[in-house]
Protein backbone atom coordinates (compact mmCIF):
# COMPACT_ATOMS: atom_id res chain seq x y z
CA UNK A 1 0.00 0.00 0.00
CA UNK A 2 1.41 3.42 -0.95
CA UNK A 3 2.03 5.81 1.90
CA UNK A 4 0.97 9.43 1.97
CA UNK A 5 4.25 10.42 0.38
CA UNK A 6 4.26 7.49 -2.04
CA UNK A 7 3.40 7.20 -5.74
CA UNK A 8 -0.38 7.75 -5.52
CA UNK A 9 -0.24 11.30 -4.03
CA UNK A 10 2.57 12.15 -6.44
CA UNK A 11 0.47 10.96 -9.37
CA UNK A 12 -2.57 12.89 -8.16
CA UNK A 13 -0.56 16.09 -7.79
CA UNK A 14 0.93 15.52 -11.25
CA UNK A 15 -2.50 15.08 -12.81
CA UNK A 16 -3.78 18.23 -11.10
CA UNK A 17 -0.71 20.13 -12.33
CA UNK A 18 -1.00 19.10 -15.97
CA UNK A 19 -4.75 19.78 -16.03
CA UNK A 20 -4.05 23.20 -14.51
CA UNK A 21 -1.49 23.87 -17.24
CA UNK A 22 -3.98 22.81 -19.92
CA UNK A 23 -6.67 25.04 -18.40
CA UNK A 24 -4.30 28.02 -18.44
CA UNK A 25 -3.05 27.38 -21.98
CA UNK A 26 -6.64 27.02 -23.11
CA UNK A 27 -7.30 30.58 -21.94
CA UNK A 28 -4.62 32.08 -24.25
CA UNK A 29 -7.07 32.73 -27.05
CA UNK A 30 -9.49 34.43 -24.69
CA UNK A 31 -6.87 36.86 -23.42
CA UNK A 32 -5.59 37.59 -26.94
CA UNK A 33 -9.04 38.31 -28.34
CA UNK A 34 -10.00 40.48 -25.35
CA UNK A 35 -6.77 42.49 -25.72
CA UNK A 36 -7.32 43.03 -29.44
CA UNK A 37 -10.96 43.97 -28.91
CA UNK A 38 -10.16 46.55 -26.23
CA UNK A 39 -7.33 48.45 -27.89
CA UNK A 40 -5.35 49.09 -31.10
CA UNK A 41 -3.00 46.12 -30.84
CA UNK A 42 -1.83 44.21 -33.91
CA UNK A 43 -0.97 40.51 -33.92
CA UNK A 44 2.68 41.40 -34.53
CA UNK A 45 2.85 43.95 -31.71
CA UNK A 46 1.11 41.67 -29.21
CA UNK A 47 3.45 38.76 -30.03
CA UNK A 48 6.48 41.02 -29.51
CA UNK A 49 5.33 42.24 -26.10
CA UNK A 50 4.25 38.77 -24.97
CA UNK A 51 7.69 37.37 -25.76
CA UNK A 52 9.47 40.39 -24.27
CA UNK A 53 7.62 40.24 -20.97
CA UNK A 54 8.00 36.46 -20.75
CA UNK A 55 11.75 36.89 -21.34
CA UNK A 56 11.97 39.41 -18.50
CA UNK A 57 10.12 37.07 -16.14
CA UNK A 58 12.24 34.04 -17.05
CA UNK A 59 15.58 35.86 -16.89
CA UNK A 60 14.64 37.25 -13.48
CA UNK A 61 13.92 33.71 -12.30
CA UNK A 62 17.13 32.39 -13.85
CA UNK A 63 19.25 35.10 -12.23
CA UNK A 64 17.62 34.52 -8.87
CA UNK A 65 18.45 30.79 -9.05
CA UNK A 66 21.99 30.88 -10.43
CA UNK A 67 23.24 33.33 -13.08
CA UNK A 68 26.08 30.94 -14.01
CA UNK A 69 23.52 28.58 -15.54
CA UNK A 70 22.68 31.09 -18.29
CA UNK A 71 25.73 30.08 -20.32
CA UNK A 72 25.07 28.28 -23.63
CA UNK A 73 27.60 26.16 -25.50
CA UNK A 74 28.58 27.70 -28.85
CA UNK A 75 27.51 24.64 -30.86
CA UNK A 76 24.03 24.83 -29.32
CA UNK A 77 23.31 28.43 -30.29
CA UNK A 78 21.99 27.59 -33.82
CA UNK A 79 19.36 25.26 -32.35
CA UNK A 80 18.45 27.78 -29.66
CA UNK A 81 18.19 30.51 -32.29
CA UNK A 82 15.90 28.27 -34.32
CA UNK A 83 13.71 27.78 -31.25
CA UNK A 84 13.49 31.51 -30.62
CA UNK A 85 12.73 32.43 -34.23
CA UNK A 86 10.08 29.71 -34.49
CA UNK A 87 8.55 30.81 -31.19
CA UNK A 88 8.32 34.47 -32.22
CA UNK A 89 6.73 33.77 -35.60
CA UNK A 90 4.49 31.13 -34.00
CA UNK A 91 3.02 33.69 -31.62
CA UNK A 92 2.29 36.06 -34.51
CA UNK A 93 0.53 33.26 -36.42
CA UNK A 94 -1.27 32.18 -33.25
CA UNK A 95 -2.65 35.69 -32.72
CA UNK A 96 -3.78 35.82 -36.36
CA UNK A 97 -5.40 32.42 -35.92
CA UNK A 98 -7.33 33.58 -32.89
CA UNK A 99 -8.51 36.62 -34.83
CA UNK A 100 -9.43 34.85 -38.09
CA UNK A 101 -10.53 31.40 -36.96
CA UNK A 102 -11.43 31.85 -33.30
CA UNK A 103 -9.85 30.57 -30.11
CA UNK A 104 -11.47 27.13 -30.15
CA UNK A 105 -10.60 26.17 -33.74
CA UNK A 106 -7.04 27.53 -33.51
CA UNK A 107 -6.38 25.45 -30.38
CA UNK A 108 -7.62 22.33 -32.17
CA UNK A 109 -5.46 23.10 -35.20
CA UNK A 110 -2.28 23.52 -33.16
CA UNK A 111 -2.93 20.13 -31.55
CA UNK A 112 -1.95 18.53 -34.86
CA UNK A 113 1.68 19.47 -34.17
CA UNK A 114 2.77 15.91 -33.18
CA UNK A 115 1.88 14.66 -36.65
CA UNK A 116 4.24 17.19 -38.25
CA UNK A 117 6.96 16.25 -35.75
CA UNK A 118 6.41 12.59 -36.65
CA UNK A 119 6.94 13.25 -40.37
CA UNK A 120 10.02 15.37 -39.67
CA UNK A 121 11.44 12.72 -37.34
CA UNK A 122 11.04 10.20 -40.13
CA UNK A 123 12.82 12.47 -42.62
CA UNK A 124 15.67 13.74 -40.46
CA UNK A 125 16.18 11.10 -37.75
CA UNK A 126 14.98 8.04 -39.71
CA UNK A 127 12.52 7.11 -36.98
CA UNK A 128 10.34 4.19 -38.13
CA UNK A 129 6.72 4.62 -39.21
CA UNK A 130 4.52 1.93 -37.69
CA UNK A 131 1.00 1.04 -38.76
CA UNK A 132 -0.45 2.91 -35.78
CA UNK A 133 1.58 5.99 -36.63
CA UNK A 134 0.26 5.96 -40.19
CA UNK A 135 -3.30 5.56 -38.88
CA UNK A 136 -2.68 8.47 -36.53
CA UNK A 137 -1.44 10.66 -39.39
CA UNK A 138 -4.54 9.84 -41.45
CA UNK A 139 -6.89 10.66 -38.58
CA UNK A 140 -5.12 13.90 -37.69
CA UNK A 141 -5.08 14.97 -41.34
CA UNK A 142 -8.78 14.20 -41.79
CA UNK A 143 -9.71 15.96 -38.55
CA UNK A 144 -7.67 19.02 -39.51
CA UNK A 145 -9.43 19.27 -42.85
CA UNK A 146 -12.82 19.16 -41.14
CA UNK A 147 -11.89 21.71 -38.48
CA UNK A 148 -10.21 24.10 -40.94
CA UNK A 149 -13.37 24.51 -43.03
CA UNK A 150 -11.93 23.17 -46.28
CA UNK A 151 -15.15 21.29 -47.01
CA UNK A 152 -17.20 24.35 -45.99
CA UNK A 153 -15.57 26.79 -48.39
CA UNK A 154 -18.89 28.56 -49.01
CA UNK A 155 -19.15 29.57 -45.37
CA UNK A 156 -18.86 33.38 -44.97
CA UNK A 157 -16.15 33.17 -42.29
CA UNK A 158 -13.83 30.86 -44.23
CA UNK A 159 -11.14 32.62 -46.29
CA UNK A 160 -7.92 31.56 -47.96
CA UNK A 161 -6.01 33.53 -45.33
CA UNK A 162 -7.75 31.81 -42.44
CA UNK A 163 -7.08 28.38 -43.95
CA UNK A 164 -3.38 29.19 -44.52
CA UNK A 165 -2.98 30.51 -40.98
CA UNK A 166 -4.72 27.38 -39.69
CA UNK A 167 -2.01 25.20 -41.21
CA UNK A 168 0.81 27.60 -40.38
CA UNK A 169 0.14 27.49 -36.62
CA UNK A 170 0.88 23.76 -36.09
CA UNK A 171 3.76 23.96 -38.59
CA UNK A 172 5.54 26.65 -36.58
CA UNK A 173 4.65 24.88 -33.34
CA UNK A 174 6.34 21.76 -34.71
CA UNK A 175 9.41 23.78 -35.72
CA UNK A 176 9.71 25.13 -32.17
CA UNK A 177 9.47 21.57 -30.86
CA UNK A 178 11.95 20.10 -33.35
CA UNK A 179 14.61 22.68 -32.54
CA UNK A 180 14.04 21.85 -28.88
CA UNK A 181 14.58 18.18 -29.69
CA UNK A 182 17.82 18.95 -31.54
CA UNK A 183 19.16 21.12 -28.72
CA UNK A 184 21.64 19.25 -26.57
CA UNK A 185 20.65 18.44 -23.01
CA UNK A 186 22.28 19.90 -19.95
CA UNK A 187 20.27 23.10 -19.60
CA UNK A 188 17.45 23.77 -17.20
CA UNK A 189 14.04 24.54 -18.64
CA UNK A 190 14.15 28.08 -17.23
CA UNK A 191 17.46 28.81 -18.95
CA UNK A 192 16.30 27.40 -22.29
CA UNK A 193 13.07 29.38 -22.20
CA UNK A 194 14.88 32.54 -21.11
CA UNK A 195 17.00 32.58 -24.25
CA UNK A 196 14.24 31.30 -26.53
CA UNK A 197 11.85 34.08 -25.49
CA UNK A 198 14.67 36.62 -25.65
CA UNK A 199 15.54 35.64 -29.23
CA UNK A 200 11.84 35.60 -30.14
CA UNK A 201 11.43 39.18 -28.89
CA UNK A 202 14.63 40.29 -30.63
CA UNK A 203 13.60 38.82 -33.98
CA UNK A 204 10.21 40.57 -33.80
CA UNK A 205 11.60 43.94 -32.69
CA UNK A 206 12.51 45.34 -36.18
CA UNK A 207 9.04 44.48 -37.50
CA UNK A 208 7.43 46.78 -34.94
CA UNK A 209 8.27 49.63 -37.32
CA UNK A 210 5.60 48.25 -39.67
CA UNK A 211 2.93 48.33 -36.97
CA UNK A 212 3.08 52.13 -36.79
CA UNK A 213 3.85 52.11 -33.08
CA UNK A 214 6.31 50.30 -30.86
CA UNK A 215 4.10 50.63 -27.82
CA UNK A 216 0.42 49.70 -28.22
CA UNK A 217 -0.77 52.97 -26.68
CA UNK A 218 -3.15 54.39 -25.69
CA UNK A 219 -4.61 51.30 -24.10
CA UNK A 220 -7.35 51.26 -21.48
CA UNK A 221 -6.48 49.73 -18.08
CA UNK A 222 -8.61 46.68 -18.87
CA UNK A 223 -6.27 45.82 -21.78
CA UNK A 224 -3.30 45.85 -19.43
CA UNK A 225 -5.20 43.55 -17.11
CA UNK A 226 -5.86 41.08 -19.95
CA UNK A 227 -2.19 41.32 -20.96
CA UNK A 228 -1.05 40.54 -17.42
CA UNK A 229 -3.32 37.49 -17.51
CA UNK A 230 -1.82 36.40 -20.84
CA UNK A 231 1.71 36.54 -19.39
CA UNK A 232 1.11 35.25 -15.88
CA UNK A 233 -1.78 32.82 -16.38
CA UNK A 234 -1.28 31.60 -19.95
CA UNK A 235 2.50 31.83 -20.42
CA UNK A 236 4.59 31.57 -17.24
CA UNK A 237 2.47 29.57 -14.79
CA UNK A 238 1.38 26.74 -17.13
CA UNK A 239 4.97 26.02 -18.13
CA UNK A 240 5.99 25.46 -14.53
CA UNK A 241 2.89 23.39 -13.84
CA UNK A 242 3.66 21.29 -16.92
CA UNK A 243 7.28 20.81 -15.82
CA UNK A 244 6.11 19.84 -12.31
CA UNK A 245 3.79 17.23 -13.85
CA UNK A 246 6.60 15.76 -15.98
CA UNK A 247 8.49 15.02 -12.77
CA UNK A 248 5.59 12.98 -11.36
CA UNK A 249 3.91 11.32 -14.35
CA UNK A 250 5.06 9.33 -17.38
CA UNK A 251 5.66 11.62 -20.37
CA UNK A 252 3.07 9.72 -22.42
CA UNK A 253 0.38 10.29 -19.80
CA UNK A 254 1.25 13.99 -19.58
CA UNK A 255 1.05 14.33 -23.38
CA UNK A 256 -2.41 12.77 -23.42
CA UNK A 257 -3.75 14.70 -20.41
CA UNK A 258 -2.60 18.01 -21.87
CA UNK A 259 -4.98 17.38 -24.79
CA UNK A 260 -7.68 18.55 -22.38
CA UNK A 261 -6.56 22.03 -23.46
CA UNK A 262 -8.93 21.61 -26.41
CA UNK A 263 -11.91 21.06 -24.12
CA UNK A 264 -10.95 24.04 -21.97
CA UNK A 265 -10.46 26.29 -25.02
CA UNK A 266 -13.81 25.29 -26.53
CA UNK A 267 -15.57 25.87 -23.19
CA UNK A 268 -13.93 29.28 -22.65
CA UNK A 269 -14.63 30.37 -26.22
CA UNK A 270 -18.28 29.44 -25.86
CA UNK A 271 -18.64 31.06 -22.42
CA UNK A 272 -16.69 34.29 -22.93
CA UNK A 273 -16.63 34.88 -26.69
CA UNK A 274 -19.85 33.26 -27.87
CA UNK A 275 -17.97 30.94 -30.25
CA UNK A 276 -19.70 27.66 -31.07
CA UNK A 277 -18.38 24.76 -33.16
CA UNK A 278 -20.47 23.27 -35.93
CA UNK A 279 -21.20 19.53 -35.97
CA UNK A 280 -18.54 19.08 -38.67
CA UNK A 281 -15.96 20.95 -36.58
CA UNK A 282 -16.86 18.94 -33.46
CA UNK A 283 -16.40 15.72 -35.44
CA UNK A 284 -13.05 17.01 -36.72
CA UNK A 285 -11.93 17.88 -33.19
CA UNK A 286 -12.78 14.39 -31.93
CA UNK A 287 -10.92 12.80 -34.84
CA UNK A 288 -7.83 14.98 -34.18
CA UNK A 289 -7.84 14.07 -30.48
CA UNK A 290 -8.21 10.37 -31.32
CA UNK A 291 -5.29 10.52 -33.74
CA UNK A 292 -3.03 12.34 -31.28
CA UNK A 293 -3.88 9.93 -28.45
CA UNK A 294 -3.01 6.98 -30.69
CA UNK A 295 0.28 8.66 -31.57
CA UNK A 296 1.22 9.60 -28.00
CA UNK A 297 -0.08 6.54 -26.16
CA UNK A 298 2.71 4.84 -24.14
CA UNK A 299 4.17 1.87 -25.96
CA UNK A 300 2.78 2.98 -29.32
CA UNK A 301 5.82 4.76 -30.67
CA UNK A 302 5.56 8.02 -28.79
CA UNK A 303 7.20 10.97 -30.50
CA UNK A 304 9.80 12.19 -28.02
CA UNK A 305 9.89 15.98 -27.85
CA UNK A 306 11.58 17.99 -25.13
CA UNK A 307 9.12 19.46 -22.63
CA UNK A 308 10.40 22.97 -23.33
CA UNK A 309 8.47 22.86 -26.59
CA UNK A 310 5.31 24.33 -25.17
CA UNK A 311 4.31 27.78 -26.28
Amino acid sequence: MPTESGPVPAMVSGIIAVLSAAACWGASGIFVKLIMASGPVSSLCLAFWRDTMAFLVFITLALSIDHHQLGIRRKDWPWLAGMGISLGVFHVALNLGYRLNGAAITTIQQATMPAIVLVAARMFWKEPLTGLKVLSLILIGLGTVLVSGLIQADAPDVTVGSILVGFLVPGLYAGWSLFGKALRSGYSAVVTLTWAFGIAALILLPFQLFTGHLLPLPLPPVSLMWFAGLIGISTVFPFFAFTFALGRLPAGMVSILVMSEIAFAVFYARLFLGEALSLVEIAGALIVVTGVIILLAPGKGTVKVRPVSRR
